[in-house]
């Protein structure tokens, strides 16, 4: 894309981030019905909340860029001839927001054709939010400033900061095979805060299990604007989603890769 298609798309997001948190705190914060996704066969929350956040921003995306695709959690896969798609995740940490924790968000991924050139993370509690304006440009953005973020490229592996969580995804027979991570599991897993505090240098590792590609796709160009490096478990394509390790630099990337061999797919 050119330049100015950038400033369009990404002024977009931005625009956006701030109608989410007014949206939220004009309708969205009172009580809210959850249900379960599962019903019986785990916990996986939906709340009438979600469901309104998704129609909001599809209502914007259709106002601004009719043609384009929409693939959401809530709502599925809005087609067409389009090469542009949005994948939406309308609440990213859906537990931390039925028990009051602020660090959900919206994420919003802009694809073409397929690989995500743009994202974003609203916290409307928090009152910021992180976006990237190109491949190499990446931001947060709060109390009315905007601030360009890195991630800690010249950390070394024995003092790496590392965020962890596998979400149900993996046994604990499997976690005892990957021992050395367990024990350097120091900061708590705070949903997509974690993935923006890395690419913001305040984090050097983070490794969740069972992603789904609304969960990583609008993070994915924020990180990688910022300096940072996302793959699987096995070192392939985090596309698909799945299990997911996102590092500052190659050899910590490489080191965090052998450790979690055991236990790859």
């Amino acid at each position: 894309m050119k330049p100015s298609d950038y400033r369009v798309y990404s002024k977009f997001m931005e625009n956006l981030a701030k109608k989410l948190t007014k949206f939220y705190y004009s309708k969205l914060d009172k009580p809210f019905v959850v249900s379960n996704k599962l019903k019986g066969k785990g916990y996986d929350p939906v709340t009438s909340a979600d469901k309104s956040f998704e129609k909001f921003i599809r209502k914007e995306i259709k106002k601004k860029f009719p043609n384009h695709q929409i693939i959401g959690e809530e709502f599925g896969h809005q087609k067409s001839k389009s090469d542009f798609s949005w994948i939406i995740d309308p609440i990213d940490g859906t537990r931390s927001f039925v028990i009051g924790n602020p660090t959900w968000s919206n994420l919003i991924s802009l694809n073409y054709k397929g690989e995500p050139i743009l994202g974003l993370a609203n916290f409307p509690i928090l009152k910021k939010y992180y976006f990237n304006t190109s491949g190499k440009s990446a931001y947060v953005a709060e109390n009315g400033r905007k601030r360009k973020i890195k991630v800690n490229k010249n950390i070394l592996f024995p003092n790496v900061k590392l965020s962890c969580a596998f979400n149900g995804g993996l046994s604990l027979k499997k976690q005892k095979k990957i021992p050395y991570i367990l024990k350097i599991m120091q900061f708590p897993c705070t949903d997509a805060l974690s993935y923006a505090h890395l690419a913001e240098g305040k984090i050097d590792v983070v490794i969740q299990a069972v992603n789904k590609i609304w969960d990583i796709h609008p993070l994915i160009p924020i990180i990688k604007a910022a300096g940072g490096i996302v793959t699987t478990w096995n070192n392939q394509s985090a596309l698909k989603a799945g299990n997911i390790l996102v590092s500052t630099n190659k050899n910590v990337h490489k080191r965090f890769l052998k450790l979690l061999r055991p236990v790859a797919k």
